[in-house]
């Protein structure tokens, strides 16, 4: 909104003075500082005209950006599903899983989850060794590695 707001008055600074180009044309003869000025207001003019076009290509790229950003997430959900689908986690392991995925260390994992570090640790063991990895970092590249094969 407050980018709009500017590009109105870069605009209606340039439309005064152009009519204070115009204005001195009719009122005088053509001079060195009557073209000066006129061709600085052109460019004005130029500048916010061309300012305002990129901005409006810079809002529709990032609106496509932000169209291929949950397209991906889709996909990296869908992804998931399906690994722990075929791996055959239980429920609980698929959200200590998920939790790994995102980052979470053992603690954080078993504070979210309101359980023992142990019971999480073992829960991971049974994670890695139904992906066939044997770390976390290991689970995050197997995902990563899908998603840039596709």
């Amino acid at each position: 909104m407050i980018t709009v707001v500017v590009v109105v008055l870069q605009l209606l600074a340039t439309l005064f003075f152009l009519g204070d180009v115009v204005g001195d044309w009719r009122g005088e003869r053509i001079s060195a500082h009557l073209i000066i000025e006129a061709a600085v207001s052109i460019a004005l003019l130029a500048g916010v005209v061309f300012g305002a076009l990129q901005i409006r290509w810079l809002i529709r790229q990032a609106r496509h950006d932000e169209t291929a950003v949950a397209t991906a997430r889709g996909a990296m959900a869908n992804l998931i599903r399906l690994r722990f689908a075929e791996w055959r986690l239980t429920a609980a392991e698929a959200d200590v899983a998920l939790f790994a995925l995102k980052g979470c260390d053992i603690a954080e994992i078993a504070a979210l989850r309101a359980t023992a570090a142990g019971t999480v640790r073992a829960q991971l063991t049974n994670v890695y060794a139904k992906a066939g990895v044997k770390s976390q970092v290991g689970l995050i590249a197997q995902f990563t590695e899908d998603l840039v094969d596709r």
